[in-house]
């Protein structure tokens, strides 16, 4: 099971970041007839005859607001701003719907480049990102839609200039033009006066990237003025583009996954401004389109929203979609095209659809699609801005290759195939239309905060009945919920030596199956209800697990939930779905959990303590040696199975061996990377869906764990097959010698933003 991790660094330089989209020759062959999707569609390139139409539809509208920038060279949707910014120049700039002239409005800045900006809900400001020049970050600022009182709001920390020289990157990356720097971007306006944007200053790294290359990006907030900046979210890898609910909460795309598929799960996640009370709205589910990106809600609806559906790479444009949510969540059901002559049914471009896509490709059907769409270019949308349910403003490309640096312009589309040219450029691409004009201020959403909770540090959890949405599961079977963390993978943990690198991972955890370490935080007892009540840490990427009287998993949460500090939150159960009405309402009298304070998580039977590593040389290998080796080692291993401990390369004989033989049920967040995010029924992963369950019972040769040796055992194998504890140390048996080789961490260690064992090679 050896990988050189040489060659698997360079392959991902290669094929990820030095992405080159296939040409149409190449992707159809010259012998194939290529479909043409512009055949359906009525495109008007009058300019003026648009420009009255939208008039007519917005009579109190006489502008437009957009950004004029060169098309992004980006590579994934998410890395704008870490290889898109090959070209400098641009504005902010004002259409006039009367006579079609152009305004610019930070006539200052017109060197830079412009990100994604929002219009306050007077009509009179903007905010925006800006980057001045190659080697310095995205940064906030604000300006009148007249174009005075510009503004800058944030800047770089204090430390940049120590943080770029820490981490920087090899000469390929630095050419590129990213050396580790932090970036604010993606800024819209709250209700309550801040301001939301997302930011890299969580210095986290894309879990799926051996090079530590590519940055993560997560919610932040502030005040208006910029100050009491706040981080809202934890996520392991990306979150991007928020916009406004009508309802007053902040609609992003959410990249993340928990076993499941490393490129599919980017969907839509709704929270309120003070980063509480997150749920989805749509996609997780969903593998393709892979990233459900810009969402917007359409106006005076909380439950339909405008997306664009786009592939995982190159740049984040694709189809636009109508979204329902008022419809299952776990099918496509809920999408309807608005431009089904395009579809992205890959994790590479997109593809030509003839007679037209209707609907996202349905669960069934979505495994190993990791390879290219049919098309490199146009018809491409982007930068959805709903009028209504039926008419949309867009940045457009008709017919050219998607980074094309001038092929994109504004239009007018409705769901009948019309297209109106509102405005184009013969140098630049236009983007994010957006309608000058005061907009309703949505209502100022707060939720429960407990003070003293959030003092500690800690949130609380009350599940009024787990067996909702758990099919098949007699009552009485669960009596324990495990509370897990998922943790993102720190700058700090970033290694300046070779070898370590295994299966797009920078610094190994697995081998072939996730790819974002996991720690335990412990147990919890459930209620003969179903009901349980507990705290949680706070900040914390907190996932749970469902077990039964023995501590084997029934089933799992695959997604996570970033509490707030003093967060009071319920559920109804496990795996319902968000039409479900909460119980929450109900008597506190009929929730047994509620008649008493909230549990702490604590350890399960063996434990010393609920919150620990999970890290399978210290939790299971001892197990095997006790008991397994004497006819599964040495010169006699029945089976053909080695049951050792033996270092590999990388990890050791007995987990490599059971990880080959597929005794364990696990999912492979890289293999597939896409196709595996549907939902599963009860049993479906861990111990009772894996055939090594048999082999540790009595009844093998008169197998005798104790229970305590029983339950390490099924922890490790309801973890996925984890094998490391931390991001931390060096794992590769050439640095057997050295002391950071391996290392034995304590919980606190093996997830601290902080080296826990100073490493004298890390420059």
């Amino acid at each position: 099971m050896k990988k050189n991790p040489a060659k698997c660094c360079l392959t991902l330089i290669v094929s990820v970041l030095v992405f080159t989209a296939p040409t149409v020759d190449e992707l159809f062959g010259k012998s194939k007839e290529r479909p043409n999707p512009l055949a359906s569609l009525n495109i008007s390139e009058d300019t003026a005859a648009g420009r009255a139409r939208l008039r007519r539809l917005l009579p109190d509208v006489e502008e437009i607001l957009f950004v004029r920038r060169y098309t992004l060279q980006s590579s994934h949707y998410y890395t704008d701003f870490i290889d898109g910014c090959k070209k400098f120049g641009g504005n902010l700039c004002v259409l006039s719907l009367t006579d079609g002239t152009i305004r610019e409005i930070a006539s200052e800045l017109s060197h830079g480049i412009f990100g994604r900006c929002a219009l306050s809900f007077d009509g009179k400001k903007v905010v925006f990102g800006w980057k001045e020049k190659i080697g310095v970050g995205f940064r906030i600022w604000e300006v009148g839609i007249d174009g005075a009182g510009l503004r800058q709001l944030t800047f770089p920390p204090a430390d940049e200039a120590a943080r770029i020289e820490k981490y920087q990157l090899d000469y390929w990356m630095k050419s590129a033009g990213y050396a580790h720097h932090t970036d604010d971007m993606h800024p819209c306006y709250l209700p309550d006066g801040g301001i939301c944007f997302v930011s890299t200053r969580c210095e986290y790294g894309i879990l799926c990237d051996g090079p530590d290359k590519l940055t993560s990006s997560v919610l932040y907030r502030m005040d208006a003025d910029g100050r009491n900046m706040q981080k809202l979210s934890n996520n392991s890898v990306s979150e991007s583009a928020p916009t406004i609910m009508n309802d007053g909460r902040i609609l992003y795309t959410r990249w993340e996954y928990v076993d499941n598929g490393s490129v599919t799960n980017k969907g839509l996640w709704a929270v309120r401004p003070d980063g509480a009370g997150s749920e989805e709205v749509y996609g997780m589910s969903i593998a393709f389109p892979s990233v459900f990106n810009v969402g917007r809600a359409v106006p005076g609806s909380n439950t339909l929203f405008v997306a664009i559906g786009a592939p995982h790479m190159p740049l984040g444009v694709g189809t636009l979609m109508l979204i329902d949510t008022r419809l299952d969540r776990r099918t496509g059901d809920c999408v309807t095209y608005i431009t089904p002559e395009v579809d992205t049914r890959h994790q590479w471009g997109w593809d030509n659809v003839p007679g037209g896509a209707t609907k996202p490709i349905p669960p069934r059907m979505q495994r190993g699609r990791d390879g290219r769409g049919n098309t490199d270019r146009g018809p491409l949308y982007m930068d959805p801005y709903p009028l209504s349910d039926s008419q949309f403003l867009v940045a457009f490309n008709p017919r050219d290759k998607w980074n094309v640096v001038n092929a994109y312009g504004l239009y007018l589309i409705d769901g009948k195939g019309n297209r109106d040219l509102l405005a184009k450029d013969s140098e630049y691409s236009y983007w994010m239309p957006i309608p000058v004009r005061k907009r309703p201020k949505p209502p100022v959403v707060t939720g429960g905060i407990d003070e003293e909770l959030a003092k500690k540090g800690l949130a609380r959890v009350v599940v009024t009945d787990i067996y909702r949405g758990m099919d098949n599961v007699p009552r009485g079977t669960i009596k324990y919920i495990r509370v897990n963390e998922h943790v993102p993978r720190p700058w700090a943990s970033r290694r300046f030596w070779d070898g370590d690198v295994y299966d797009q991972q920078h610094s190994v955890v697995t081998c072939n199956t996730h790819l974002g370490l996991k720690i335990q935080h412990g147990v919890v007892p459930v209620e003969e209800d179903g009901s349980a009540h507990f705290l949680v840490q706070a900040d914390k990427n907190i996932f749970f697990q469902a077990l039964d009287k023995d501590y084997v998993e029934v089933q799992r949460e695959r997604t996570f939930v970033n509490f707030r500090p003093g967060e009071v939150r319920s559920c109804v159960g496990c795996h319902e779905q968000a039409q479900d009405v909460s119980h929450a309402a109900m008597p506190a009298a009929v929730v047994a959990a509620l008649k008493r304070a909230p549990d702490t998580p604590g350890p399960q039977p063996g434990e010393k303590r609920g919150s620990r590593p999970l890290y399978y040389a210290v939790d299971v290998q001892p197990v095997w040696d006790a008991h397994c080796v004497r006819c599964h080692g040495g010169d006699k291993t029945e089976g053909n199975l080695d049951l050792t401990g033996e270092l590999t390369e990388l990890f050791n004989r007995s987990y490599e061996n059971i990880i080959k033989r597929k005794l364990i049920s696990i999912i492979g967040e890289n293999h597939p990377k896409s196709g595996n995010n549907h939902y599963l029924p009860p049993y479906s992963l861990g111990t009772y869906a894996s055939r090594l369950a048999k082999y540790i019972a009595p009844e093998h040769y008169d197998v005798k764990l104790t229970p305590e040796e029983r339950i390490g055992v099924t922890t490790w194998i309801d973890s996925n097959g984890q094998y490391y504890g931390s991001y931390y140390g060096r794992k590769n048996l050439q640095y057997k010698d050295h002391p950071n080789f391996r290392p034995i961490l304590t919980f606190e260690q093996s997830h601290a933003n902080t080296p826990p064992i100073h490493d004298e090679a890390l420059r």
